[in-house]
């Protein structure tokens, strides 16, 4: 039964819950509230009782033995008008007894009291205190007092008079007093619980229309924010919070979904890569295979057509397998590098390329071309080599053969800056914003150069962006005055005082 009404409050609404303990602790509260009104009350009314009945007790004491002293006998006392009162008394001097009946409208109405059997030798047991008997009529009561008659000038006890007066007007009091205050209780109960149930309800719109939130983004609509309420309430931390969190999903999703289409089109634009050489070697191997080759050198030139194919085939996979390590994050070396010393091994390296062509490394500072500065950062040398290789290859390969190129490197505050300008045909505007993403080219066809040279797949600048981005730097393009394309890369310096400068 215990497991059953657990069960039951856990599968209750939280409102119901609120109302219900709510109106639980008003009951309790009137409850207690209630008795301890209607207990104090009683208790007054008795004291009252018990405080008239010790005066007239008194009083008729004293007058009893002043009539028994006078005429030796209480014969008077019957024939006196002593029962129009609302008590009843019950006289005892020596031997001789006298008991005075209540009136005929008190009897009626209480019924007359059972008073309790006394003797002289008992009299003191009874004697100080207000006590409770019986009465003749059921559900009714009186309270007694007795009080001992003393002979004059003495303390000896000759007798008593046993006084008793009904309890039923304080009772009807009580009984009254009772019903208007339970009939109270029961008001403010109902009028509690309605308003109780208003009240939680109201206060509770808050947590519904965050439920509803909740049902919206989780139909899909990630954009749905809850409302907002000062956060000064549980509510509004909670709604801030909840806020925060849907911010950080939204974007998380975002980004998964704009990796999921990247990774689309990488994949795509990897597999039509893959597909052109492959291509030409299945084509190749199955000409020589069904004979069509027949002197040497068609042999010869298939051969080198496979090579070239098989060369940029292995290129692809190389840049792939690059950009693959550089997306899991892989720690590189992290030695000083000085970007001077790969700025002029790069110059040379392009005028190995292109002998005709003017290439200059000098400073960014003007007015010290000849001197170049210390330019050390911290990150893996081949790969910041790797980065200059392919901004070389790109001047050697899209621009004019003979353009001069310029290699520039300085220092600007906490920041090492390599700029590589060429004095080609530039880059459009509208091209310049997306030629580090992969596997996009400029010329929209997918011709490729010959000899099997490579390159031309749209990755070389994508590599370039992943490789300053692991060494916390970034990369931009520019226009070169006078024409052409400038690439400005800039690293993180590595302070280092013992560092000499070249």
């Amino acid at each position: 039964m215990i497991e059953r009404a657990r069960t039951l409050w856990r599968r209750t609404p939280l409102s119901a819950r609120l109302v219900g303990i709510t109106t639980v602790l008003l009951a309790i509260g009137l409850t207690i509230a209630g008795t301890a009104t209607t207990t104090l009350l009683r208790s007054y009314l008795i004291g009252q009782v018990d405080e008239q009945l010790a005066a007239q007790t008194q009083y008729y004491s004293e007058r009893m033995a002043a009539i028994y002293s006078v005429e030796q006998s209480l014969e008077s006392v019957s024939r006196d008008s002593w029962t129009q009162f609302d008590y009843a008394l019950d006289v005892q001097i020596l031997d001789e007894s006298v008991q005075i009946p209540p009136s005929a409208a008190t009897a009626s109405a209480y019924g007359a009291p059972v008073m309790p059997d006394l003797t002289l030798d008992t009299v003191a047991d009874y004697t100080g205190h207000a006590f409770t008997v019986r009465s003749s009529k059921a559900a009714s009561g009186w309270r007694v007092i007795v009080t001992p008659v003393t002979t004059r000038g003495t303390d000896t006890v000759v007798g008593w008079v046993t006084m008793a007066k009904p309890m039923g007007e304080a009772g009807d009091i009580v009984r009254s007093a009772a019903v208007a205050m339970w009939t109270s209780a029961a008001a403010i109960m109902i009028i509690g619980a309605v308003a109780g149930t208003w009240a939680v309800r109201r206060s509770l719109r808050p947590l519904r229309e965050i439920e509803d939130t909740a049902a919206t983004i989780a139909a899909g609509d990630l954009s749905r924010r809850v409302p907002e309420a000062p956060e000064t309430t549980e509510v509004g931390r909670l709604s801030a919070s909840l806020n925060g969190m849907l911010t950080q999903i939204e974007a998380a999703f975002d980004a998964r979904t704009a990796s999921e289409e990247r990774m689309r089109r990488f994949v795509a634009d990897a597999s039509h890569e893959l597909r052109t050489p492959l291509a030409a070697i299945r084509g190749y191997g199955e000409l020589y295979r069904m004979g069509a080759l027949t002197e040497k050198e068609q042999v010869d030139d298939t051969m080198r057509r496979i090579e070239q194919s098989a060369t940029r085939m292995g290129g692809l996979v190389e840049d792939l397998l690059a950009l693959a390590r550089l997306d899991a994050d892989r720690p590189g070396r992290t030695d000083p590098v000085d970007l001077a010393v790969l700025a002029t091994d790069a110059a040379h390296d392009l005028r190995a390329l292109d002998p005709g062509r003017e290439v200059r490394v000098r400073s960014l500072t003007p007015g010290a071309d000849d001197e170049l500065p210390t330019t050390v950062v911290l990150g893996d040398e081949p790969r910041l080599r790797q980065v200059l290789a392919n901004l070389i290859g790109n001047i050697a390969r899209h621009t004019p053969a003979g353009s001069p190129a310029e290699l520039l490197v300085g220092r600007i505050g906490d920041r090492v800056v390599l700029e590589v300008r060429d004095h080609g045909p530039g880059i459009p505007p509208e091209h310049a914003g997306r030629v580090f993403e992969r596997f996009y080219r400029i010329d929209a066809s997918r011709t490729r150069e010959p000899a099997g040279t490579g390159g031309g797949a749209g990755l070389g600048m994508a590599i370039v962006a992943a490789i300053i981005d692991t060494h916390l730097g970034s990369v931009a393009i520019d226009r070169t005055p006078g024409g052409g394309t400038t690439v400005r890369v800039e690293l993180p310096a590595l302070d280092r005082p013992d560092q000499p400068g070249d």
